[in-house]
């Protein structure tokens, strides 16, 4: 067990009661007003007293807020409320991800993407079959600086005078031995963008649009088409053009584990066109895909099909232990786990654990042999527990599931979560981390929040929302270079009418924390009023 920072040493609870003064009701008399003309001002609101009377309002009766506020300069817990009380994180808990990620695999690992073979290239001929096998880069194809990969990798065959394949082009997505959804998803967000297939072979994101635009006239069917055209092999499509100005009606369901997309009810005529983001059913087969469509390009003809393999399925090419003969990288993990924060992208934080969850495995296997059989997923949050041990953050204070924060099973106190962010910023990669923040006002998630306020471009942290959670998570300064830690986390509330949403509540909280001026405070065992109360 590693020696714990003297921060964690240290941390004790501070209370910053500052008793609000009294002023004379105004007098008629003249002596009495100029009395009361000098009497000192009411005392500012203390910090606790500002979030106290936030969320304590009858609107949240109902609901659960938990909220811890940590030094990093001098280890004080400035506020806490319900801090050891489990709370669901939504998206927050992909600082746990991170965390491990970079324990496991460190900011420079790249992940490769390889193309491998059981035999040699013989006179432009290759006997057997082509395995495109992926090893959980998640960016290929996402942006301009990956969407040649496939062109990458044929250009390479084609340089060791690859001209011919006699087999099928394999799509291995084996790497991980996991499911392709995480640990507590729900089964109705899967053919949903944000709840894509996590799996070793993913490409574009494994996302695809599906846009319906009306026909020339009512009565006719309506026009499905899938962008990119591979990515949704099947759409069974039933949608009808109804008469201009009608109410439009789509509906669009894949069953899970069901490669079939169908699509049925009306848009009216004359109405612009529709377009819905869906998951790709089989990412792996849609890589197989475009690689085979690269080689085509490059002269390379494939005699066979693209056949894709998944867990639990195994490859048994693979125990030939097969050559490779091209390889393109992943941008550095830091990059990856950048673009996942800042986007709050599932994919990548949920690949992200499972390549710490296969690093980990590997390690256990080397020190102790055969460890018998659990999933990538799982070896990923034992390499969590064990991190979050060695940081002293109890067991029963994080329940973490998966790496994407979707599941609902994920639990975690505003204090683990504090704690994690603090131990954090004593690391040789506190740099990366609070960089692959979204900024206040500025970026990523938080690009639209807390402007024209001090928490604008100083900021960072990880937002985590919902249907009834609503957490950030992150790093402050306060208007005195007092460096914080925080953790808000709000579930089970469902604002009223014409209540401020509960972003905006958080968002207020966060910057009382931005603004505070007060570095010195007094025990809570001491009576007496703080000399400087927090603003």
């Amino acid at each position: 067990m590693g020696t714990l920072h003297p921060l964690f040493r240290r941390i004790f609870v501070v209370t910053l009661g500052a008793s609000l003064g009294c002023v004379s009701a105004p007098s008629v008399v003249a002596q009495e007003a100029q009395r009361t003309a000098h009497a000192p001002a009411p005392a500012a609101l203390s910090l606790s007293e500002q979030i106290d009377a936030l969320i304590g309002q009858p609107r949240f009766a109902g609901a659960d807020w938990g909220i811890s506020v940590i030094s990093l300069d001098s280890g004080r817990t400035l506020y806490a409320h319900r801090a050891d009380q489990l709370f669901q994180p939504a998206s927050t808990s992909k600082l746990f991800t991170a965390a491990v990620t970079l324990g496991e695999l460190g900011p420079d690992y790249r992940i490769p993407t390889r193309v491998l073979a059981t035999s040699d290239i013989r006179n432009g001929r290759l006997n057997g079959p082509l395995v495109l096998y992926g090893m959980g880069d998640p960016t290929l194809g996402a942006d301009a600086s990956t969407a040649q990969w496939a062109d990458q990798l044929a250009t390479q065959l084609a340089a060791q005078g690859l001209r011919h394949v006699h087999g099928d082009l394999v799509a291995d997505a084996t790497y991980f031995a996991s499911p392709a959804m995480g640990t507590g998803w729900e089964a109705i967000d899967l053919q949903s963008w944000f709840a894509v297939p996590a799996t070793a072979l993913s490409v574009r994101e494994n996302q695809a649009e599906v846009t319906i635009s009306p026909a020339a006239s009512a009565g006719m069917a309506a026009n499905v088409s899938i962008e990119p055209g591979d990515a949704i092999p099947s759409v069974i499509s039933e949608v009808a053009t109804s008469a201009a100005h009608s109410r439009a009606d789509v509906n669009l369901y894949r069953a899970p584990g069901d490669g079939v997309l169908y699509a049925f009810g009306n848009v009216p005529a004359k109405s612009p066109a529709q377009t819905y983001k869906l998951a790709v059913p089989d990412p792996a087969r849609f890589a197989g895909t475009l690689l085979m469509q690269a080689l085509k390009r490059r002269g390379i003809q494939l005699d066979g099909k693209v056949v894709s393999v998944q867990w639990p399925r195994r490859d048994t090419l693979l125990e030939a232990q097969p050559r490779t003969l091209a390889e393109v990288l992943s941008p550095p993990v830091a990059e990856i786990l950048e673009r996942g924060l800042k986007r709050s992208q599932n994919l990548y934080l949920q690949n992200l654990l499972l390549l710490a969850g296969v690093k980990a495995q590997a390690d256990a296997e080397q020190q102790n042999g055969n460890t018998g059989f659990i999933t990538s997923e799982r070896w990923g949050i034992r390499a969590l527990q064990q991190m979050l041990e060695r940081m002293g953050i109890a067991p029963g204070s994080s329940v973490i599931e998966e790496g994407s924060g979707l599941s609902r099973r994920n639990l975690a106190t505003p204090n683990a979560m504090a704690r994690l962010l603090a131990f954090l910023a004593t690391q040789p990669y506190a740099a990366t981390l609070r960089d692959a923040l979204p900024l206040a006002g500025v970026d990523g998630t938080l690009q639209w929040r807390m402007r024209n306020t001090p928490a604008q471009n100083n900021l960072r942290a990880k937002t985590g929302s919902m249907s009834f959670v609503h957490c950030l998570a992150g790093y402050v300064t306060t208007d005195d270079g007092e460096r914080l830690a925080f953790a808000i986390m709000l579930n089970n509330y469902n604002p009223p009418a014409g209540a401020p949403s509960a972003t905006r509540d958080i968002d207020a909280i966060a910057v009382m924390l931005a603004g505070l001026r007060n570095r010195i405070a007094v025990p809570a065992s001491t009576p007496s009023v703080a000399t400087h109360p927090a603003n």
